[in-house]
């Protein structure tokens, strides 16, 4: 018989990207709830241990990367360069797709008061954000919403970890919203550094 905790951390080490707890779970012959317990004792034995990897869950998904204290040293031993920092049209593009998914480009033209085309086709680009089918209206526009590598780079595990939007019926709105934009571009200052470390 094997070891789940073993199981879990072979099969996610192989994959070298998120894989469903329910196709775990069928391939394993064992409950999700089992092998989330056994993700989490194997990445709290990680940490523990100050080892180099970690296991992230991402909703409904678990993968194994890099731990983020390596993050610098990895990058220069595969000398990578530091991928490029979000601009503050594409940071407002992704909280747009973030927080009111899934949007048509229209959508987010219309929150923004700008053509939004070249940065929502950046972000897709960057693996931020994906079509995920199509409006049914005449056109048929597309519509978009976050990928697991959003989550990955923001450092959350669901859209739900996410920071609430402020009130925006009171007087300090605009300027909290502010404030969360800015909070996005500081969490992403730090975890972008992350992206293309994954096992």
């Amino acid at each position: 018989m094997i070891d789940l905790k073993s199981a879990v951390e072979a099969v996610l080490f192989a994959a070298g990207e998120p894989i469903p707890v329910a196709r775990l779970s069928l391939v394993l012959g064992a409950g999700e709830e089992d092998v989330l317990l056994a993700a989490r004792e194997l990445a709290e034995s990680f940490e523990r241990d100050q080892r180099g990897i970690r296991v992230l869950q991402l909703g409904d998904k678990l993968q194994m990367c890099s731990a983020p204290d390596y993050a610098p040293i990895v990058i220069k031993a595969l000398e990578q360069r530091k991928p490029p920092m979000l601009s503050q049209p594409a940071l407002e593009t992704l909280a747009i797709v973030a927080y009111f998914q899934p949007v048509t480009r229209a959508y987010i033209d219309q929150v923004r008061g700008v053509d939004s085309s070249y940065t929502v086709g950046m972000l897709t680009e960057r693996g931020l954000i994906e079509a995920c089918g199509r409006l049914d209206v005449p056109g048929r526009p597309s519509l978009f919403r976050t990928t697991d590598q959003f989550l990955r780079t923001m450092g959350i595990q669901k859209l739900e970890d996410l920071p609430q939007l402020p009130d925006m019926t009171q007087s300090d709105g605009v300027e909290k919203l502010q404030k969360k934009i800015d909070d996005l571009q500081n969490a992403e200052d730090g975890q972008l550094m992350m992206e293309g470390l994954e096992q």
